[in-house]
Order: structure tokens, then sequence, then C-alpha cells
């Protein structure tokens, strides 16, 4: 019987199956963090809460009615005069416009971005609102 004796040693190696799992594990959670972060361009406002609220994420324009009646159009404080041809370029482009107004704003002032905004022929206006809390939802059922 033969038995061999050939000690010499190996170099080291590096595993590549494990190395590609570290790193496809790294890619997954950095791709899920990403996609659960929300792009808020409007301003800080107390939205009103509403049973039927949707969550959309697409790519928006916010034009936000603060507790003072401000309007700002992304964060930048417009007139209401202004807001129609500023507005007019984005709507051509097919992006979404939300309005989101404080529950303390004037109503009337909300209603007036509204009619501006249909004077230049933007029907596709959504209002930003915030869900109810479930036990909520089932008091107002009862």
């Amino acid at each position: 019987m033969k038995i061999n004796l050939d000690l010499r040693r190996k170099g080291p190696r590096i595993e590549m199956i494990p190395l590609i799992d570290v790193v496809f594990l790294l890619v997954v959670f950095f791709i899920y963090a990403m996609l659960s972060m929300v792009v808020h361009r409007g301003f800080k406002v107390d939205l009103p809460k509403t049973a039927t609220a949707e969550i959309d994420r697409k790519d928006y324009v916010s034009i936000s009615v603060d507790k003072d009646n401000r309007i700002l159009l992304n964060k930048a404080e417009v007139l209401i005069e202004d807001l129609s041809e500023k507005v007019k370029t984005i709507a051509e482009a097919g992006t979404n416009i939300f309005i989101n107004g404080d529950k303390e704003a004037d109503l009337g002032v909300v209603i007036s971005v509204l009619d501006t905004l249909r004077r230049d022929e933007i029907k596709e206006v959504y209002f930003e609102t915030q869900p109810l809390e479930k036990s909520t939802i089932e008091e107002l059922k009862d």
C-alpha cells in the first residue's frame, strides 16, 4: 500500500459563494431601503385624515396651503396669480398634481387653488390626506 506523504500546503483560498451571498444581501437591503423612502416635496402641513386614503408613490407636484394660507409649489412660495403659468408647464409633462392643505387652512384658499387649476383645464388634481387608524374607522361605522 502506497501512502501519499506529499505534505505541501496549498495557499489560502477565497471562497466565492459566501462572498456572493453577502454582496447579494447588501444589494437587497439597499434596494428595500431606497424603495421605502418617500419624496415629499410639499411644505409641512397637518393633513386631514380620511378612511379611503391610498398611498401613491409616483412622481408628483405638490401644491401646499399652510395654516397661514400661504400657497407653496414644491416648497417654493407662489402667489395665486403666478400659480397658473407655473403649473401649466408641469401639467403638460403629465405629472400628477396633489393639493395638500392644512386642517386649519382657509377652505376658500384651497378652493381658489383648485379653481385656478381647473380654469387652466387641468382636470386630474388629487387631494393629499392621511389614512385613519383602524380603531377610528370602527368608531365611525358604529
